[in-house]
């Protein structure tokens, strides 16, 4: 999660659960293609892994098929980005190159980057079972749960693969209709879960 990144002065590593790299994986088909969020402790195995100081995933291309970023969750005062700068690379690799993006990220559906960047732009969130998510600290379950519930938000045009992995980790929601809405076309809701 830390991507490497200072983050409020923290140097730890957030990693993401095994259980939830393999359903990624799983809908993925097998393999992600691009982790502009790694580090050294992480279990993601990406072919391509971007990891601070050398790559800031910020940065660098997207142009990848399937994507998987689980970000820093706070504020990297030294490059003056946020969550929102990640949700909207997110966005912007789904809309530019036709990417399949999964995001693992603190539940925040108040927020204007939620509303700019998910509502509006992604397919679907599967809302975790797991209100207090246990991370890897440095490559290790530290036993502790995050402060915050999260959620796994979903860019990419599989939205019943997304469905069958993730039902079982969390309440999915189809929100592909509102898309359609947020640019003034009116479209019949997708129901593809009921």
């Amino acid at each position: 999660m830390s991507a490497g990144r200072s983050i409020n002065t923290l140097s730890q590593s957030w990693g993401t659960p095994h259980k939830y790299v393999r359903a990624v994986k799983d809908v993925f088909g097998g393999y992600i293609d691009l982790d502009p969020c790694s580090n050294n402790y992480s279990i993601v195995h990406a072919k391509v892994e971007y990891c601070l100081p050398v790559n800031d995933g910020l940065s660098e291309s997207w142009n990848y098929q399937t994507i998987y970023v689980n970000p820093p969750y706070g504020i990297d005062k030294e490059r003056g980005t946020t969550i929102k700068n990640w949700l909207a690379r997110c966005a912007h690799a789904y809309e530019e190159y036709n990417s399949q993006v999964i995001a693992l990220v603190p539940i925040a559906a108040n927020t204007t980057h939620w509303k700019k960047y998910v509502f509006t732009k992604a397919k679907s969130i599967c809302f975790l079972y797991d209100t207090r998510l246990r991370f890897l600290v440095n490559g290790k379950d530290s036993g502790k749960g995050a402060p915050m519930a999260c959620a796994m938000i979903y860019w990419g045009d599989n939205l019943y693969r997304f469905y069958e992995v993730f039902i079982k980790h969390g309440a999915v929601v189809d929100i592909s209709n509102l898309i359609g809405e947020q640019i003034g076309t009116k479209q019949k809701p997708l129901n593809l879960f009921g």
